[in-house]
């Protein structure tokens, strides 16, 4: 996953990205989707197979042209929008970013790694956020959640690299079906 002088690796792009990957944050909607009724299953299992469907149609018109040194801050910004729809549930962030990243001509790879990459500030920031929960009853302690914590990032990075790998070659049609 790492190369130097890529996005969100210390190259050149690494500030659209941490400062993007916040606009899921900035916007937020959680107080109204928890109001709005959007927590139910029919809203999700329609956004699940809404997504795939965008997906598959992004992957299909897709140009698959545009490199990670084309990111523009244009861009940038709306991937960050893209990624903010998983704020409704059953809505996949990374495959909300990764169309969009694709319906703007962006290859796979390319986009399947600012998507990953947009999503560390994200991610970040609920664990931080949750980690005040931490030690609150009786079944959570800090020692089994860092030992999750650093086996799910061993794992998380090995099914990320190889993701990256397959989809340089192949369509996403595997994960729409």
């Amino acid at each position: 996953i790492y190369r130097p002088g890529t996005a969100g690796c210390g190259g050149p792009y690494y500030s659209s990205t941490s400062r993007f990957g916040r606009a899921t944050g900035m916007l937020g909607l959680y107080d109204f989707i928890d109001d709005s009724g959007l927590r139910n299953l029919w809203i999700t299992a329609a956004m699940l197979a809404g997504v795939a469907i965008v997906l598959a149609v992004a992957d299909r018109v897709a140009r698959n042209e545009r490199t990670i040194d084309q990111l523009t801050w244009k861009h940038a910004i709306s991937l960050g929008f893209w990624q903010a729809l998983a704020l409704i549930p059953g809505v996949s962030r990374s495959g909300a970013t990764i169309s969009g990243g694709l319906f703007m001509g962006y290859r796979r790879e390319v986009a399947a790694r600012y998507a990953f990459l947009l999503a560390v500030p994200a991610v970040m920031a609920s664990g931080l956020y949750k980690l005040k929960d931490i030690g609150d009853d009786s079944t959570a302690a800090w020692g089994p959640t860092l030992l999750a914590t650093g086996i799910a990032f061993v794992i998380g990075y090995g099914v990320i690299a190889w993701l990256l790998r397959y989809v340089a070659n192949h369509t996403f049609t595997i994960f729409v079906v």
